[in-house]
């Protein structure tokens, strides 16, 4: 596991007008040196963080020695957002904040680490909405925006979601596990759960194993998640929105100079690929180099992090000199 890193951001004023003396932004740098090879920004999801590679990382089968983003080849670089729990680090009025802030720091820690130009942009979920966020502030910043099961605003879907859990979090027993749990019924689809479960009963706990499945995601989270970290990202994930200040999404589209690649799922409940499809669309008036690839599977949200064939399949085109995308385009969905 790669060692997990610490800088300050100094002197940090929040887009509501806080103003932060420091703010500690964790990060781990896997594969090659900055200074020589093309880099690669991935940003975790909700409950993630920046372990992306090795045994334990979450994109293990991803990203590393001989696989599609080659750590023999590239320079991979995570960072944690800032109130995640990492290293026990949290932001005790998180309320201050919004996704735009949370790329602000990312920019400011790519420039702390002196990377001036990404080979890639990555985030899943929450991670590619802060991704966005990041092509939207700086939009010469990366060759390839890469949001994957991800969106350039939060729903109303999201919102509704982001709502409920904060109830669960604030109200609940057992707010952790409660949270997780209904969080699980998102991210995963009725036709996953009977392909896995079949009503099937776990006689010694006497539950449906879905059930017990369920419990076990909720016990497992609270096990190695803060209270305040979850309260954090739940209340980020509803502030995703690269308009908020008041440019439309073509406006903002058409000063990115990366190529834009909307990774989707065809299941996902949670950022459906309907809203990809939009983005595509009026995205393609005014911008030749954007792309729609779907990810069919069952598995809903979460297959992003199931189906890694499918996303290596996706992910090799563009981690491939001279890759032809147009082969991708909306003709193809």
């Amino acid at each position: 596991m790669a060692e997990v890193k610490t800088i300050s951001i100094n002197n940090f004023t929040t887009d509501s007008g806080v103003v932060y003396d420091s703010i500690n932004l964790h990060y781990q740098h896997f594969g090659q040196s900055f200074e020589h090879a093309p880099v690669v920004l991935i940003n975790h999801s909700l409950t993630g963080d920046s372990n992306v590679a090795g045994p334990q990382g979450w994109w293990s089968e991803i990203v590393g020695p001989n696989l599609t983003i080659d750590t023999r080849h590239y320079s991979i670089l995570a960072f944690n957002i800032p109130g995640n729990g990492v290293k026990n680090y949290t932001l005790e009025n998180y309320s201050d904040f919004h996704t735009g802030d949370i790329a602000e720091i990312f920019c400011e820690g790519l420039q702390l680490l002196g990377i001036k130009k990404l080979f890639a942009l990555i985030g899943g979920s929450i991670g590619g909405g802060v991704a966005w966020e990041m092509a939207a502030l700086r939009p010469n910043l990366t060759e390839n925006l890469i949001p994957v099961a991800a969106d350039w605003k939060a729903s109303d879907w999201i919102i509704a979601n982001t709502f409920l859990q904060k109830r669960l979090l604030e109200n609940s027993k057992e707010p952790l596990k409660d949270a997780r749990i209904h969080a699980m019924l998102t991210y995963r689809t009725a036709a996953s759960f009977g392909e896995r479960f079949g009503r099937t009963v776990n006689f010694e706990k006497n539950l449906f194993n879905v059930e017990s499945w369920l419990v076990h995601h909720g016990d497992k989270l609270e096990g190695r998640f803060l209270l305040q970290a979850y309260k954090t990202m739940n209340h980020l994930l509803a502030t995703i929105n690269i308009t908020r200040n008041g440019d439309s999404l073509e406006k903002i589209i058409d000063t990115i100079s990366s190529n834009i690649h909307l990774i989707a799922i065809d299941s996902d409940l949670f950022f459906t690929a309907e809203e990809d499809k939009k983005t595509l669309k009026r995205g393609k008036k005014i911008k030749e180099n954007i792309y729609y690839y779907e990810i069919k599977s069952i598995h809903g949200h979460d297959a992003f992090l199931i189906e890694n064939n499918i996303v290596s399949q996706i992910f090799s085109s563009i981690f491939k000199p001279k890759s032809n995308y147009s082969q991708y385009d909306e003709s193809n969905t």
